[in-house]
C-alpha cells in the first residue's frame, strides 16, 4: 500500500450526478437523485436536486430545488418546485408548483476544496466503491461522527462522502461519474437573473 504524506485537494473544477441515500435506510427514507457543479476558483457551486431529507408525509409535498451558492457574493439563490400528490380516479398523480424564489446570506460552499486538509484527515486504507478501487479519508470533527471521504485511489476525484450528526444514521452522497474540467458560466446563472 503507497504511503500517503497528506489528503489531496478536490479538483479546481468538477460536476458529478449524485445519488443520495442513508445507510441504514429506515422505513420513510428515500433515495433520491441529482446534479452538482463546484468552482473554486470562483468560490461558487450548484446543486440541482430532490431534497434529502425531506419527509414528504410530514411536508406533504416532495421538494425539488437548485441551488446556487455564490461565497464572493456571500448570497445563495434557491429555486423550487413542491410535487405533491393528488388523487385522481387512475392513481395518485404528481403536480408541480413552482414556490418563491428565496436569496439568503451564504459564506462557504457546501463542500471546501480544502475539506480533507482543513480537517486533518487521515487515510483508512483502500476500498471498492461503485466499482473502483478508492482510499478512504477519514474527518473527525470536534464532537461530531466521523465522516469519510472516498477518493478515486491514488488521486482526488470523490466517488463518495459519508456524513452525519447520528453516528447510527448517516448521510451517503455517491458521485458515480465525476467530471474534471472548466463548467460554463452559464451553469452558474439563474433562470431569474
Amino acid at each position: 500500500m503507497p504511503t500517503h504524506v497528506s489528503p489531496p485537494l478536490l479538483p479546481m473544477q468538477w460536476s458529478s450526478a449524485y445519488v443520495s441515500y442513508w445507510t441504514p435506510m429506515q422505513e420513510d427514507d428515500q433515495i433520491t437523485s441529482g446534479y452538482c457543479w463546484f468552482d473554486y476558483a470562483r468560490n461558487i457551486c450548484r446543486i440541482d436536486g430532490l431534497f434529502n431529507p425531506w419527509p414528504e408525509k410530514e411536508h406533504g409535498h416532495l421538494l425539488w430545488m437548485s441551488e446556487i451558492g455564490d461565497a464572493r457574493r456571500e448570497q445563495s439563490r434557491k429555486q423550487k418546485v413542491a410535487y405533491a400528490r393528488q388523487a385522481q380516479a387512475t392513481g395518485a398523480q404528481l403536480q408541480g408548483t413552482a414556490l418563491a424564489d428565496e436569496v439568503t446570506p451564504f459564506q462557504a460552499l457546501f463542500l471546501p476544496q480544502a475539506v480533507l486538509l482543513d480537517g486533518g484527515a487521515r487515510h483508512d486504507g483502500r476500498h471498492s466503491v461503485l466499482g473502483r478501487e478508492a482510499d478512504a479519508w477519514v474527518v473527525e470533527p470536534a464532537g461530531k461522527p466521523p465522516s469519510v471521504f472516498y477518493l478515486e485511489a491514488g488521486g482526488n476525484r470523490l466517488l463518495r462522502m459519508v456524513t452525519g450528526n447520528d453516528p447510527q444514521h448517516r448521510s451517503v452522497r455517491d458521485f458515480p461519474n465525476l467530471s474534471v474540467g472548466d463548467i460554463p458560466d452559464s451553469i452558474f446563472t439563474s433562470c431569474n437573473t
